[in-house]
C-alpha cells in the first residue's frame, strides 16, 4: 500500500457502496491490514451509513474513499465534512470519484473536476491536489449508468488527494501582528522651525507682554449696540391683506404680533362690571349656564349686550 502511503501503525478508514464488489473489497481491506500491521487499525465503513457512526473526532491517520476496485460512489458535501472530522491534524485523504467533462442539467449528482476539488476545500481539507485520471472501463460506465442513471459519454475517473490542517476544529491560537517601529525622536523628519511656531500655539507661548488680547466689546460702536426699529425689521408685505384678515407671523419678531394684539384689546366689548364668565356660554341661556351663573333665570342675550344685575343676583353668585 505504498501507493497510498500507509505505513505500519496508523488506523485507516475504508468506505464502500452498491457497486463495490465483494470479493475486492475483501482483498483491499486485507492489503491495508498487513501495511498497517498489529499495532495499527482499518476500519470498513458503508458509505451510505457514514454520516450513522459513532466514530470520534481526530480517530483516524488516513481515509480511503472510493478506491475499492470497481466502485463508482460519489461522495456528498456531508460525507466529505463528515471525513474530515474524524481524521486527525495532519491526516490525509484518497479519493477517487468520477467526473464530468461539463456541467450538465437534470439533478445529476455527477460534478465536474473543479466542483469536486471545490466540495474538498468547503468540507476543511487543504492541498487538494490531483493525482491521477483515467478514462472509465465498460464494466465501470455500466456500474455508473445502472447505480446513477448517467447516460452520456463524457466521463472519466479522477484521483485527489487532500489534507486536514494541523489543528483540531474549535482549538485557537494568539496571532502575533507586527506593528511598526516607532520613530526615535533622531529619526523623525525634520521640520522647518518657522513653520511650527506659524502654525503651532501652546500655553508656554502666551505671555503678556508679547500679545495683545483685545475686548470684543470694543469693537462695537453706539449704532452697533443700538436696537433697531421693529418697523424696519417687517417684510414689505408683512400682515398685507384688509384689517379684519392683518395676521403676525408664527414666531414674530417685528412688534406686528403687538400691534395686532393691541388693536384686539380696543376693540374687545366690555365685559359687565365686577362679573366675568368663566365658560362663555351665559349668553346662551340656563340650559348652557353652570349652576354657580350670576345669569341664572335671565333670557339668552346677545354677545357683547350690557346686562345689568341688582345687587341680590352678584351676593347669591
Amino acid at each position: 500500500m505504498a501507493e497510498y502511503g500507509i505505513t505500519a501503525g496508523q488506523r485507516v478508514v475504508v468506505t464502500w457502496d452498491r457497486s463495490s464488489v465483494v470479493e475486492r473489497l475483501k482483498v483491499f481491506v486485507e492489503r491495508l491490514q498487513v501495511a498497517v500491521g498489529a499495532e495499527g487499525h482499518v476500519a470498513v465503513e458503508n458509505l451510505d451509513q457514514l454520516l450513522k457512526s459513532a466514530h470520534a473526532e481526530s480517530s483516524f491517520d488516513v481515509a480511503l474513499l472510493g478506491l475499492v476496485p470497481g466502485s463508482v460512489a460519489v461522495h456528498s458535501s456531508d460525507h466529505l465534512a463528515d471525513i474530515a472530522r474524524i481524521l486527525k491534524p495532519g491526516g490525509s485523504i484518497l479519493l477517487k470519484e468520477p467526473v464530468i467533462s461539463a456541467a450538465v442539467t437534470g439533478g445529476s449528482a455527477l460534478r465536474t473536476e473543479a466542483r469536486l476539488c471545490s466540495a474538498l476545500t468547503l468540507a476543511g481539507l487543504t492541498d487538494v491536489t490531483e493525482v491521477q485520471k483515467h478514462t472509465l472501463t465498460p464494466q465501470e460506465i455500466q456500474a455508473i449508468q445502472l447505480q446513477l442513471g448517467y447516460q452520456d459519454n463524457n466521463l472519466h475517473i479522477i484521483q485527489i488527494s487532500g489534507k486536514k490542517p494541523n489543528f483540531e476544529v474549535g482549538s485557537s491560537a494568539q496571532l502575533k501582528l507586527s506593528f511598526s517601529k516607532k520613530l526615535t525622536p533622531a529619526a523623525k523628519p525634520l521640520v522647518d522651525p518657522a513653520a511650527a511656531q506659524l502654525w503651532t500655539l501652546s500655553a508656554t507661548d502666551m505671555n503678556d507682554d508679547d500679545v495683545d488680547l483685545l475686548d470684543s466689546d470694543e469693537l462695537l460702536d453706539s449704532e452697533d449696540i443700538k436696537k433697531p426699529d421693529p418697523s424696519s425689521l417687517r417684510v414689505a408685505d408683512c400682515g398685507a391683506g384688509s384689517e379684519k384678515k392683518r395676521k403676525a407671523c408664527k414666531n414674530c419678531t417685528c412688534g406686528l404680533a403687538e400691534e395686532l394684539e393691541q388693536e384686539k384689546r380696543h376693540t374687545a366689548p366690555q365685559q359687565n362690571s365686577g362679573t366675568k364668565s368663566a365658560c362663555g356660554n351665559c349668553y346662551l341661556g340656563d340650559a348652557f349656564r353652570c349652576a354657580s351663573c350670576p345669569y341664572l333665570g335671565m333670557p339668552a342675550f346677545k354677545p357683547g349686550e350690557k346686562i345689568l344685575l341688582n345687587q341680590n343676583q352678584l351676593q347669591d353668585a
